[in-house]
C-alpha cells in the first residue's frame, strides 16, 4: 500500500523577506536624495559643518532673485510673516540661508538684514565644499 502525499502546509517566509531587505535598500537609498528642494549653483567655501539639533528652516534664493521657503515661492513683502509663521513665537529658530552664486550679493544682504532686524539671529550661510 501506498502512502499518500499530502501538501505541505507551512507558509515559506523567505521570498518575503526578500522583497522587504530590497525595498529597505531602495528606500535608504532614495530617502536622501529627496530633501534636496530648489536647484541651485552653491558657492565651495572651505569651512566646518555644523551639527543640527533640530530641522532648520531652509530659505532659499535661484538665480533669478526668487526666494523659496522649503520648495514654497514667496515674495520678499511676505518672508518674515512667512518665517514667523512658520518659527511660531521661537525667534531661536536655526535658519539655513542658500543662494546661487550667480545672484547678487545685494540680494543676499537684504534677505540676511530682513531676517536679522526681525530678531532671527541663527542664520547659517549654506556652502558647498570644493572638489
Amino acid at each position: 500500500m501506498r502512502k499518500k502525499h499530502r501538501p505541505v502546509s507551512a507558509i515559506n517566509v523567505t521570498p518575503m523577506v526578500d522583497v522587504m531587505l530590497v525595498l529597505l535598500i531602495v528606500f535608504m537609498v532614495t530617502a536622501p536624495l529627496l530633501t534636496v528642494g530648489v536647484p541651485i549653483n552653491l558657492p565651495k567655501v572651505e569651512s566646518q559643518s555644523l551639527d543640527a539639533q533640530r530641522e532648520p528652516l531652509e530659505i532659499t534664493l535661484n538665480e533669478n532673485n526668487e526666494i523659496f521657503i522649503g520648495d514654497e515661492i514667496i515674495i520678499f513683502d511676505e518672508l518674515i510673516s512667512k518665517v514667523r509663521a512658520v518659527a511660531g513665537n521661537n525667534s531661536d529658530i536655526r535658519i539655513f540661508l542658500r543662494a546661487d552664486t550667480d545672484i547678487n550679493y545685494g540680494e543676499v544682504m537684504q534677505v540676511l538684514g530682513a531676517l536679522n532686524t526681525s530678531g532671527f539671529l541663527k542664520i547659517a550661510l549654506v556652502t558647498k565644499k570644493p572638489d
